[in-house]
């Protein structure tokens, strides 16, 4: 599905192009991060740092001799550039064995070609369930504590490079305590902004639900009360103190926009590149 979700950029074959268009050169710009130095999440590796060859290099090894793997290219407007657009690695689960599917998102060449999207799904076997508690104190390990939870989920969301605070408090007890029951509203609350709009919850379940390329998920992205966010999502399973499967998704909001508006400009350039303006000028009357 993600293959189809991905929108094809003009291509042209090579032969048909004009010279102009095969010498066409991007100096890649790094669009923003929602993310610092200090607070830089990453998913199997895959953080705000990785471009396209990075996290494959991550996940070829994370993932070899195991599963397959789905590279999904695309052309760069009408030139011959071509480049990494989305990668989705598989290993389907069964009775004996815990499943995985990891997919990610990257912008073009003319941003850098760095991940703004990065999603990885466990569906463990049945006898491989790990306890809530365990899971719980792994995400607060490696994440810290989150800005809200609830639901069955442990949200972290990100502004000027930190995690947000609304004011709840977890330690790991109030935090397994709280991921089955309904989000606090009161806390909800405070993460919309002064409108009352903007709650990165319903931003991170509508970008789940829209294609993972830039154009679809840009509304979201200029929506969002934040700058980024990590998702963590424990559904139970044989047991309610199991975890059946476990959802981890990563969406970095302000490089969404920020890529999105780079790649732009350099398409524009790369079109008058290909289709300049005559010049000629008026004689003299």
């Amino acid at each position: 599905m993600l293959r189809r979700a991905l929108i094809a950029l003009v291509a042209v074959a090579p032969a048909a192009l004009p010279a102009a268009s095969l010498a066409y050169d991007i100096k890649p710009k790094a669009p923003e991060t929602a993310f610092s130095k200090k607070a830089r999440p990453d998913i199997l590796g895959i953080s705000a740092d990785s471009s396209a060859a990075a996290a494959r290099t991550v996940l070829e090894s994370s993932f070899k001799g195991r599963g397959k793997a789905d590279i999904q290219e695309q052309k760069f407007g009408g030139s011959a550039l071509s480049y990494t657009a989305a990668m989705v690695f598989t290993l389907p689960s069964d009775p004996k064995q815990t499943g995985e599917v990891l997919s990610s998102s990257f912008s073009s060449p003319a941003s850098a070609n760095l991940v703004y999207f990065v999603d990885r799904n466990l569906t463990f076997a049945q006898d491989q369930q790990p306890s809530k508690a365990e899971m719980v104190k792994q995400v607060m390990d490696k994440y810290g504590a989150p800005t809200i939870v609830g639901n069955q989920h442990l949200y972290y969301f990100y502004r000027a490079g930190s995690i947000m605070s609304v004011g709840a408090k977890y330690k790991e007890a109030a935090a397994l305590e709280a991921v089955d029951r309904p989000l606090d509203p009161k806390t909800a609350l405070k993460l919309n902004d002064s409108n009352g709009r903007g709650s990165c919850v319903a931003m991170v379940k509508r970008s789940l639900e829209k294609e993972k390329n830039l154009t679809a998920l840009l509304d979201e992205a200029k929506g969002a009360n934040c700058d980024g966010a990590l998702s963590v999502e424990l559904t139970p399973g044989a047991t309610p103190d199991r975890v059946g499967k476990a959802q981890f998704t990563l969406l970095d909001f302000k490089r969404m926009i920020s890529a999105a508006k780079i790649d732009a400009d350099a398409l524009a350039a790369e079109q008058t590149q290909r289709n300049p303006l005559p010049k000629a000028t008026a004689p003299k009357l």
